[in-house]
């Protein structure tokens, strides 16, 4: 193999394809090394850890073709320290690559390809296919991957649930003690149920480049493919079944205020302070008599606090709240007004934006 291609390009595909290569399995030392293939006019990037991998496709003048794996982190920080504006000639011979830009060379002692996976490749004539706007993909899977868990216990919950429901395509995620779900794509003919990992959206959200306008998703039976202009990220479905948590979602509730969202957030803040000692638990009240909405702590040795704000409050309620989860419900919204609703003690809080509905949040309440 010998390509030349220029440092920040190559530096920049490093960077995104290594993340994946440094999550590596005992006993497959290849799999912390990134696979280089030189063909036609590009280089392409590869690497996996057998349940994620990403490939990105660089232009470059290619002199002669070939594969070789080396390991990236080293080939990474190597690249990144080199002079902006260079071009990097690559060049490999057995299981070494040597790499050079103007008075910069080194030798990097590799693994030869014929023993790195061979990627999975989805039938795209079986598989569901969307287009979605980058910023409206970009902001519906931020807004649902806080309400995903993390106890690999139950794996259904640690990804983010595709799922089709009367026409249109949904994103959903949940950990037990709150849910996200949102409106994804309008009008899709697919029937789609799918868990993707969590791990593997935010790596896809993490290498969305200014320049992407659009992501193209595939989804089989068994993997979901993300494009992104020259990245293309690929990963293995959770098999197991989501719960079904539409019937979760309270269909109406008691009181509705529409709240600001900066003052709501900086009411929990606070009162979470006090509540150090409990576990983080606020209570969110409504007084009809003056019309405000309070956030103060449960209880605490600490001393205590109230805040309050006013909300037009008709009707007396009361319901604890763990404060991280309602902080998080808040910060996954876009918008400076937010509705809250909720209907006692024991019903689960919604959470929406004011305007646009397309996304709610639940919060179970805790025992008060």
């Amino acid at each position: 193999m010998e390509v030349e291609v220029l440092q920040e390009r190559l530096s920049k595909a490093l960077n995104i394809v290594s993340r994946v290569a440094a999550s590596t399995k005992a006993g497959l030392p290849i799999l912390s090394n990134i696979l280089l293939r030189a063909d036609g006019k590009e280089l392409v990037l590869t690497a996996t850890n057998l349940e994620l991998a990403t490939v990105d496709f660089v232009n470059a003048e290619v002199k002669n073709s070939g594969t070789i794996t080396v390991p990236a982190k080293l080939i990474a920080e190597f690249v990144s320290n080199l002079p902006r504006g260079e071009k990097v000639l690559l060049k490999s011979k057995d299981d070494k690559l040597m790499i050079s830009a103007g008075k910069y060379k080194s030798t990097i002692n590799g693994i030869l390809a014929d023993d790195f996976p061979e990627l999975p490749k989805i039938d795209e004539k079986e598989a569901a296919i969307f287009k979605i706007d980058v910023d409206i993909f970009k902001e519906a899977l931020s807004e649902v991957i806080p309400a995903s868990s993390s106890d690999t216990t139950r794996p259904a919950l640690t990804g983010v649930f595709f799922n089709t429901f009367e026409g249109d395509l949904y994103i959903a995620a949940t950990d037990g003690y709150r849910l996200a779900d949102r409106k994804f794509v309008n009008g899709v003919s697919s029937e789609i149920k799918a868990i993707v990992p969590s791990t593997a959206v935010q790596e896809v959200l993490r290498s969305i480049s200014d320049s992407v306008k659009e992501v193209e998703i595939l989804i089989s039976e068994s993997q979901i493919v993300f494009r992104l202009g020259e990245i293309e990220i690929t990963s293995k479905l959770i098999d197991a079944s989501f719960p079904p948590y539409r019937q979760l979602i309270p269909k109406t509730s008691e009181i509705t205020l529409e709240l600001d969202k900066a003052e709501l957030i900086r009411m929990t803040r606070v009162a979470a302070l006090f509540a150090r000692e409990s576990g983080g638990s606020v209570v969110c009240e409504t007084q009809a008599e003056t019309g405000n909405f309070l956030v103060y702590a449960v209880a605490s040795e600490l001393g205590e606090n109230t805040a309050s704000m006013e909300a037009g409050a008709k009707a007396d309620g009361k319901v604890v709240l763990n404060s991280r989860y309602l902080i998080d419900a808040l910060n996954a919204t876009i918008e400076d007004k937010i509705s809250f609703g909720f209907s006692g003690k024991l019903s689960p809080v919604v959470i929406k934006n004011a305007k646009n509905t397309e996304y709610t949040h639940i919060v179970m309440p805790l025992k008060s």
